[in-house]
């Protein structure tokens, strides 16, 4: 496939619908950047040559324009000097180098032209290059993502996972019933002394209480009075 017909097909391709078409699009892009950047030096070496290829067409058009100045020079000379003969030889070489620089300055247009399409295509190649990397960068992101979700979900519906659940609810359960056993062992552990003393601190709040009940009736009996 020739240069042209290879910018041509990536210029006018559609990233989208290459990537929806495709089984693995993160392979697919890698592809696709692979070829435009192989393209991409083939056009810019293609492009160096038709630069040198214009330079020197223009260097033989200058060298045939001259020719035709220099047999017209000798065209007159030849007249001046009584020589027809040697004036119509010079006068058909000059045709001849005026035909030549014709034909190049053809040459220099077709160039021109190709030169023309080269960096119109090497732009549209750059950007859908530039495209495909920012594409790249995105569905290499979304695959991992995707890849790493995929993993998280076949874990947490693995068997393994749910018998470690039940493992860690057993460890809790008895980790209550030791917890219990411990509040238990502090309960028995209490000294007479400190039931006695509960019972004291008991018997002064209830006096206060029946002291405060006492200065309540007293100061409503005293309002009513």
């Amino acid at each position: 496939m020739g240069v042209f017909s290879r910018i041509t097909d990536i210029v006018n391709s559609n990233l989208n619908s290459i990537l929806d078409r495709a089984e693995d699009p993160e392979k697919m892009v890698r592809l696709i950047i692979q070829e435009m950047e192989d393209t991409l030096v083939e056009v810019r070496t293609t492009t160096a040559r038709a630069i040198a290829e214009q330079k020197q067409v223009e260097r033989h058009k200058r060298h045939a324009e001259s020719e035709v100045s220099d047999w017209e020079r000798k065209a007159q000379v030849a007249v001046d000097k009584g020589r027809d003969d040697l004036a119509k030889a010079a006068l058909l070489e000059k045709r001849r180098a005026n035909e030549k620089a014709e034909q190049l300055g053809a040459e220099l247009t077709v160039l021109a032209e190709t030169l023309d399409k080269l960096s119109s295509d090497t732009q549209g190649l750059q950007a859908k290059l530039k495209d495909a990397k920012a594409r790249q960068k995105s569905i290499s992101i979304r695959a991992k993502t995707a890849r790493t979700q995929i993993g998280i979900r076949r874990r947490l519906g693995d068997n393994n996972v749910n018998d470690a659940l039940e493992r860690f609810e057993q460890y809790e359960r008895k980790l209550d019933d030791l917890e219990g056993e411990v509040n238990a062992y502090d309960l028995a552990q209490r000294t007479l002394s400190e039931q006695i003393d509960e019972l004291e601190v008991d018997e002064e709040l209830s006096e206060e209480l029946a002291e405060l009940k006492s200065r309540r009736a007293q100061s409503t009996s005293d309002k009513n009075a």
